[in-house]
This record gives structure tokens, sequence and C-alpha cells, in this order.
């Protein structure tokens, strides 16, 4: 009787001085971060609205929240466990000799890091230009810590590591107000190159999206196997380049067929004799 007693005291002075304050640090921890967190997002927003954010460059704008957020997030975590009651001395000795593990382990990604404050100083490209980089091009919609996010042209959300663009030659077509477009149109021996270059020209100059100055110009650049090429170069406002590389094509060649100017294509005679 006196072992149950005993035992059952003991019980309930483990629940009341270890257990009790136990539960309660984990649920103030989880209270932390849960207000932690809410709070990041709160002062981040507020930062944005601020007017020497506003006046920042737009990289460095989307560098410096996706930074601040990921930094005042790992401090919220941090508290939280020390509130659970693992010492700070602990915490810092287990930090500090996880450090070199995971920093070997994430090379990679302290190379994104890395990369990803070279974009934001060197600027190849800001927050809304159009860039081509190896097999990826579209609209830069966000530059952020480890990754850069692109939305392709059929509207497709691509997030390329910072150290690929770092690493890679990158065409930025946004930050020249026009550009120009070169087309190469075949047309038979037999045609008048005079003749030919007047329907080219006229059809570049009745489109209303290719610019007068530079003016278009039509030139003979080659003499192939079975046709002359007839190039023609015109400049035209950097957003309308597609609309113009696709009336073109079907322009010209309505205008070719109209005048009577063949546009030749290869073909293969097959003489068959008698054995």
């Amino acid at each position: 009787m006196e072992t149950t007693i005993s035992f059952a005291s003991w019980f309930a002075t483990f629940v009341n001085s270890y257990l009790t304050g136990k539960v309660m640090d984990i649920l103030f921890a989880i209270l932390v971060l849960i207000v932690g967190f809410s709070l990041v997002k709160v002062f981040s927003k507020a930062i944005q609205k601020t007017k020497a954010f506003e006046r920042l460059d737009s990289n460095v704008k989307s560098f410096f929240t996706n930074f601040i957020e990921l930094l005042l997030k790992a401090i919220v975590v941090l508290t939280a466990v020390i509130i659970i009651g693992v010492p700070e001395s602990s915490v810092i000795a287990v930090l500090g000799s996880c450090g070199l593990a995971i920093g070997l382990a994430l090379q990679g990604g302290l190379t994104n890091i890395a990369s990803g404050v070279i974009l934001m100083f060197c600027k190849p490209f800001h927050v809304g230009d159009f860039i081509i980089s190896g097999s990826v091009s579209g609209t830069v919609k966000d530059i952020g810590i480890y990754y850069t996010l692109i939305t392709t042209a059929d509207n497709q959300d691509i997030s390329v590591p910072n150290s690929t663009l770092t690493n890679s030659m990158i065409a930025n077509l946004s930050t020249e107000p026009t550009r120009r477009l070169d087309f190469d149109f075949s047309i038979s021996y037999d045609a008048d190159i005079d003749a030919a270059r007047k329907v080219i020209l006229e059809t570049a100059q009745a489109n209303e999206m290719i610019v007068k100055d530079p003016a278009p110009v039509v030139l003979v650049a080659a003499h192939g196997d079975s046709a002359i090429t007839m190039k023609l170069r015109v400049w035209c406002d950097s957003a309308n380049y597609w609309s113009v590389n696709f009336d073109m094509w079907e322009n010209v060649k309505k205008a070719l067929d109209e005048a009577g100017i063949e546009i030749p294509y290869q073909y293969v005679n097959v003489i068959m004799k008698n054995s």
C-alpha cells in the first residue's frame, strides 16, 4: 500500500514539475512559430511599402525581400528551439558542427545564393524583362535567393538556378526599344530582281508596325543552287517583333504570288532506263 502511494506521489510530482512545464514550453514554442511567421509576413509587406524600398532597383527588391524573409524565419525557429529548453550553447555548438556538413551538402545552394547577389548587382536583366538563356526564354517574374522565376511565352513558370544564369550567355530582348528582323526569300533565277525587290519592299512599307527610320532594305544575299536569296531587313518596336515576323512571312509570299514571281523549291528528276 505504501509502495502504491509512493509511486502515485512520484508520478504526480513528475507530471507537475516536468511534463506540465515541458508541455507548456512546447505549446508556447508553437505559438511563437505561428505568431513569428505571421509577423515576418507583416514586416515584409511593411518594408515593401516604404519609400526607400520603392526607390530600389527591381532586382534588389526581389532578392532583398526573399533574403529578409528567410533570415527572420530562421531567427523565429531558433527562438522556438531555445524556448523548448535546448540550451543556447548546445544550439550554437550544433549549428557550428553542422555548418561545415551543411555547407558541403549545399554547395549548389550556396553557389546559387552567391549568383543571386551577382545578378542583383551586375543587373544583366530586371524583373519584367524578356530574356533568352540556353534553352529557356521568357519574362523574368522574380529573382529569388536560389532561383529566378521565368514565365515562358506559352505561360509556363520555370525556376532556373541562379548559378545557371550567371554561367550562361544571357540575351536580354527588353533593353532596346526596337529590334531588327532579317528575312531570306528565294526567287527563281528567271525572275526580275528589281521587280522582286520592289514587291518585297512595298510589302514591308505597307506594314504599319515596321518603323520608317531605319527604313526597310532589300538586298541580294546569295546565289543558291536553285534560287537567288533576297534578304529583307526591317526594324520594329520590340513589343511588335513576333507580329511583324509572322506577318511578313505570309504577306511577302502572297505578294510574290500575285506578281507572278516564282518561289522555287528543290525537286528531283528520276530517270528510269530499261535494262
